[in-house]
């Protein structure tokens, strides 16, 4: 039996392209290893988005050499391979600068690694292949392995957006939508197998325009009304989502689908129309309000978290008070944030208006605070409240179990191993910075809470 392991940087969907990788090679005999040193083959499977992503994919790659040479000397040999986005982007210059590396392959071209293997096996030198034929890719692909109670699942990618920012259009293509039919397929074979929730990826995923089951195209609403009607599917959710494509059946959708979980991650990155427009985000800081105030109109309890990108170039005190003046007016429940910092090729790391590296540091820790701040104010809201929560996992206490709200908050709750893959009701004891603590609700306890 050989061995693989693989390390995955970066987004939920190279966590789901790494269990696809993962599911491809089983059937060469590829079994999970522990760590590289246990391992025949090592993929790395890389993201492009982080600030010196592809520094630290070759200094991994030094490391992987070490270890290729060493299994060498007592007769073993090692495959690896660098997938991903930094292998679509570098692809001849991860070649050219680490010669241990037999396979390079891009996000829309994983699914031929078992004609890739076969490919080195046979001839001498390297295996490069970063088209972009993301339908062949999702047709080529076997179903997916058991997977346990929650499960990512791809249906979209690519980006026709063009932030100024950002490398996925180039990494990863143009927009892509997979067949209904094809989903669906996944989508039960996932629950059959135990997946009571299912997260729904694309770089935009409410961009979605995939073939329907009436050969029309189907818009995001269109797919989760279908998946809702799936049996044993309890939970549906999707990111990451763009503003200009929250359409009008999606905010209805979030209104009509008990399924569907009240909870959006819908990133603006900036509260400045300027800055905005030098992004190329094509909406304004109020089409985003506007936008909140129609969704929470539909589901007045739904949660928001975001994403911002501080310091971007040209971005003035004027315009970083504006974002500060929208997160304010929003109350985010969650939100990511970070330093811009230039990636290659992109159209903002031409741009000669950066801003000093001290400024967007203290920045950032300015909206970092102001963003913790309405974390705890929505998480202590739930103190002594009961909510649904979907134990997915042990925890590390005997007896507890972790699982998931609504909201995305991590939920741990003592006597209830025996609740994993299931809902329950919990009720909120404790609040900590990431994550709450709860007592489970028994018949008794909550008939008295209803006659109360």
């Amino acid at each position: 039996m050989k061995k693989l392991f693989i390390k995955t940087y970066g987004c939920q969907m190279n966590v789901y392209d790494s269990a696809r990788m993962a599911d491809l090679l089983a059937p060469l005999g590829y079994a999970p290893a522990d760590t590289p040193r246990d391992a025949d083959m090592v993929i790395l499977n890389t993201c492009h988005v982080r600030e010196k992503a592809s520094e630290k994919v070759f200094s991994e790659l030094g490391k992987l050499k070490e270890l290729k040479d060493e299994k060498a000397a007592n007769g073993n040999q090692m495959v690896i391979a660098v997938a991903g986005c930094v292998a679509q982007a570098e692809g001849e210059e991860i070649v050219r600068r680490q010669k241990a590396v037999d396979i390079v392959v891009g996000p829309q071209s994983y699914h031929r690694l078992p004609e890739l293997i076969a490919r080195i096996s046979r001839e001498k030198g390297h295996a490069l292949e970063t088209d972009f034929p993301a339908q062949d890719k999702f047709d080529s692909l076997p179903e997916s392995s058991a997977p346990g109670v929650t499960s990512f699942l791809t249906v979209q990618e690519g980006c026709d957006k063009f932030c100024t920012f950002c490398v996925v259009p180039y990494t990863r293509g143009a927009e892509y939508s997979r067949p209904v039919a094809q989903i669906l397929r996944e989508a039960r074979n996932l629950v059959d197998r135990g997946v009571r929730e299912i997260t729904l990826l694309g770089q935009n995923v409410n961009a979605f325009n995939g073939e329907g089951l009436d050969s029309a195209r189907w818009t995001l609403a269109q797919l989760i009304r279908s998946l809702s009607e799936i049996d044993g599917l309890a939970r549906i959710r999707y990111m990451t989502s763009h503003p200009r494509d929250m359409g009008e059946d999606l905010i209805a959708a979030h209104r009509d689908i008990e399924q569907l979980m009240p909870y959006l991650h819908l990133p603006v990155q900036s509260g400045s129309d300027s800055i905005l427009r030098s992004m190329n985000r094509q909406h304004t800081a109020d089409d985003y309000l506007r936008l909140v105030d129609r969704i929470r109109t539909a589901r007045p309890e739904l949660a928001l978290s975001s994403d911002f990108i501080i310091g971007f170039p040209g971005e003035s005190d004027k315009d970083f008070e504006a974002t500060l003046k929208l997160v304010r007016e929003v109350k985010f429940a969650s939100a990511f944030s970070f330093k811009y910092s230039p990636r290659p090729g992109t159209p903002a790391a031409a741009s000669v208006k950066h801003v000093p590296e001290d400024v967007k540091t203290e920045r950032l820790e300015i909206l970092k605070d102001l963003l913790l701040e309405q974390q705890r104010v929505f998480n202590n809201d739930f103190r002594g409240r009961t909510i649904p929560v979907l134990f997915d996992k042990l925890g590390r206490k005997s007896g507890q179990a972790i699982g998931r709200s609504p909201y995305l908050q991590a939920v741990h709750a003592d006597n209830a191993e025996h609740f994993v893959g299931q809902i329950q009701d919990v009720k909120i004891e404790g609040v900590f910075p990431n994550s709450l603590k709860g007592a489970l609700i028994d018949d008794q306890t909550r008939t008295h809470e209803i006659a109360c």
